[in-house]
Order: C-alpha cells, then structure tokens, then sequence
C-alpha cells in the first residue's frame, strides 16, 4: 500500500511575474500548507491559482521569494526530482493503454518492473475503489471511473504532496459531487498533502481543511476554515465570493461596542464591527439571503427594511425572492419551501428584518456589486 506520508509546503513572500508581462500573476504569497493537510486555493479564473500549482510543481521557479517541500528550498529542483504528482484537468489518460499500464506510467519510468507495476495498480484501484478493472481499457471506464484511474497513477509514485489542478470541472452535477466525497475519503486514507485548486466555491468548502481565497490580482486575501470562511470574512471581496451574500455599501456613523452603525442608500443599518471600523469610515454590511426574513416573522429586528417583490426562484427545498431596495438595488432572500411562509407576488412591497448578529460590517473594498 502506499507509502509515502505528506510533507508541508510553504510559500515564503513568492510572487511570480511571466516574462513579457506588466503585473505579477502571484504577488506575495504566504502561505504555510501543513503535512497531510487538503488545502484548496478558491478564485476566479485567472487570479494565479495554476501559477501557485505549477511553483510547487517545479515547472516554474517564483520570480521573487521561495517554495519550500518538507522545509527544503525548491528552487532549481526540477519536476522529475520533487516529491509530487499533478492531476491536470483534462486528466491527460493514455487512451491507447490499460488502466494498469496507466497506473503504472510514471513506476515504468522509473525502471521498476512489469509484476512490480502490476501489483501496485492492483492495490491502488482498491484504494479508489474501483477494483477488477486493470486490465480494461481507459475508454471503456465512465467520467467517474477515470477521475479514479488518475488520481492513482498520481498517488503510484508515492508522493508527498498531490497537486490536482480543477479535476472535477469536466464531470456532470451529480457526480462533482459524489467524487468530492471520494477525493476527501482518499485523502484522507492516504495521509498524502493535497493542494486542490478551483473555482467552485462548493468544491473548496466541503473539502478542505483550509482554504486560500485568491482576488483577480493574484493575492490571496484570507486563509481559514471553511465556516470561518463563510461567517467571518475578512474583506470585502471574501465575503462577496464564498457563498451568496446581500451588500450595501455606506458610510460608518457611529460606532458602539462590538457593533457599528452603516448608512445606506437603503437605510441605516446596524452590524457586527470586527474590524473596528471608525465613524466616517466607507463600508459594506454583508447579510447572507438565508438570514434575510419577513418582518412580521421574526423579533430579531435591529433592521428593518422595505422592499418590492421583484422576482421568485423556485428551486425544489427553497424560494429565493429577488428584492428591489429604494436605491435601485437587487436584494436576495432565500425562504424555506415547507408551505409555512405564504406566497409572495410580484410588484408587492414587503417588510423585511435582519439581525445585527448577521450582518458583517467591512471595509469597503472589491466586490461584483455595492
């Protein structure tokens, strides 16, 4: 079975900038990723994400700082000679070759034998769960099975850290996932690090011990948990990013405790001020749609706002109701589809409540509206 056990990986201040180029794809990179640990880089497409897996890879080499594996500096190591394996989108199977032979690709490079090779496909494809397919051909095996089929021949080579660069994206719904339920269980057998990077908030949050939120501008702007992540993000453009959420942006009026109060467009709103905002400063208070209620349902009623019914979603176990706000803004509320809130019509004005509790007050900063 397996061998190899994870190492860390460290970014110490990397930055990369490609040749030709006027900005940097990574700027500043710190970033420790602990022994054993499924750590997942979360962004838009194009803020650095494969840039940070093709450092550790050894494909390239940061223009500024340093990558360290197990504590040992990267630089000048090639791909070959690093203790990693890289799972690519496109999964990049051999068509032409059984699973085993597949599997066993990057051992027969290393010179190790046929019956050697054999042996440990066939334990591999038990680790993934797919046993007696060795000797079928990579064509024959559904989207599903040669996910499997690929992340063991990465974990053949016994490396200490898997790099797998948005392998899910080709896969339908359903099986997305499923097969984030089996990479976790993987990972989790093997002992192996695992530096998963994506676009798909989903993906990253159920997962992951950590995540690293990454902006369009190649930083990355916070590190935390998955619920850390979601209930207390440190930025504007974090919160914007992980999961839905309502912004109203504003100015700081006065502040009191652990709480501040935010003028909007909308109204005054009061929220959580974990940042120490101070009065004049400019902001946004966050509320999640979930936390959003009709007034007359809840006596959580720190705020309370009007609002016109513009549109309804209707999406199996919940309702989301896209609201108009008096400064011609789109609000989002999301209601449980259990027949114990009545039906609400387009072009009605209601009145809705969210607690101080749930509302995140933060510096302003980018987010797609506010």
């Amino acid at each position: 079975m397996l061998k190899s056990v994870g190492e860390a990986v460290e970014f110490n201040h990397v930055s990369m900038r490609y040749p030709g180029t006027e900005s940097n794809a990574v700027t500043d990179a710190n970033v420790h990723i602990k022994a054993g640990e499924f750590f997942s880089f979360l962004g838009p497409s194009g803020c650095g994400k494969t840039t940070l897996l093709r450092l550790v890879s050894g494909f390239l080499d940061p223009t500024e700082g340093e990558v360290r594996i197990g504590g040992k500096d990267m630089r000048g190591i090639g791909p070959n000679k690093r203790p990693t394996a890289m799972i690519f989108q496109n999964l990049a199977l051999f068509p032409l070759m059984s699973v085993a032979q597949n599997i066993g690709f990057g051992l027969e490079v290393r010179g190790v034998s046929k019956t050697e090779r054999l042996k440990k496909a066939v334990e591999l494809l038990e680790l993934v769960d797919l046993p007696g397919v060795e000797n079928k051909m990579v064509g024959d095996l559904s989207g599903g099975q040669m996910q499997r089929v690929a992340i063991a021949r990465g974990l053949a080579v016994e490396p200490a850290v898997l790099l797998l660069d948005e392998p899910l994206s080709a896969l339908d719904l359903k099986l997305r996932q499923h097969m984030r339920t089996e990479l976790r269980k993987i990972q989790r057998r093997t002992g192996v690090t695992f530096v998963y990077i994506t676009h798909d908030q989903g993906e990253a949050l159920t997962m992951s011990d950590r995540v690293g939120v990454m902006t369009g501008q190649g930083v990355i702007d916070q590190i935390a948990t998955a619920d850390q992540l979601y209930n207390e993000p440190q930025t504007a453009f974090v919160a914007d990013f992980v999961g839905e959420n309502n912004a109203f942006a504003g100015a700081v009026t006065e502040t009191d405790g652990d709480y501040a109060i935010l003028n909007t467009e909308s109204g005054s709103l009061k929220g959580r001020n974990r940042l120490n905002l101070n009065s004049g400063q400019k902001a946004i208070a966050f509320v999640r749609p979930e936390a959003i209620l009709l007034a007359e349902d809840s006596t959580a009623v720190e705020n309370i706002l009007k609002f016109t019914v513009k549109n309804l979603s209707f999406e199996g176990s919940f309702i989301t109701v896209f609201l108009d706000t008096p400064g011609g803004q789109t609000c989002v509320m999301k209601q449980n589809n259990d027949g114990s809130t009545p039906l609400m019509q387009t072009g009605t004005e209601i009145k809705v409540c969210f607690s101080a509790e749930n509302t995140q007050l933060l510096p302003y900063g980018e987010v797609s509206y506010a």
